[in-house]
């Protein structure tokens, strides 16, 4: 294949899927991936929650080094390892999004692509793709080159 003509079977637009369904499945795509960017945001929370329970451990250690052991073991009794809420850890909160709703629309949003379009994906961004590439240009090709 050219690969500064036209994009691989994979990404071209199945015979008989219309636009309206064509713009529903990249709206559709667009919506778990920003389900992605919010899972990314949860582990941003778990990991500075996270570090912020080691800087605390700091924070009691240095307290009892200068003296202040009442207020380090208060510290390190309510707040060092504390529940981010009732019960949850900031793990949990992950697995519980992941099982209560990530898992669930990727496998759904895969289905309806599977179901729609023969499990063809990004097929909105790659007509945008072949619409907004310079034709001939070097590095505006389809496809990679072959390997």
């Amino acid at each position: 294949m050219d690969s500064n003509r036209e994009m691989d079977p994979a990404h071209q637009v199945p015979e008989g899927l219309d636009e309206k369904t064509l713009r529903a499945l990249g709206a559709l795509s667009k919506a778990l991936e920003t389900t992605e960017r919010a899972r990314g945001h949860l582990y941003g929370f778990h990991q500075l929650t996270g570090t912020a329970d080691f800087e605390l451990g700091d924070a009691v250690r240095l307290l009892r080094e200068a003296g202040h052991e009442e207020q380090a073991a208060r510290l390190e009794r309510d707040i060092v390892g504390r529940n981010v809420i009732p019960g949850h850890w900031t793990f949990q909160i992950i697995e519980a999004y992941d099982s209560t709703y990530h898992r669930p629309f990727t496998v759904m949003e895969g289905d309806i692509v599977d179901e729609l379009a023969g499990g063809r994906e990004h097929l909105l961004e790659a007509r945008m793709k072949a619409i907004r590439r310079t034709h001939g240009h070097p590095d505006h090709t389809a496809t990679p080159p072959d390997s």
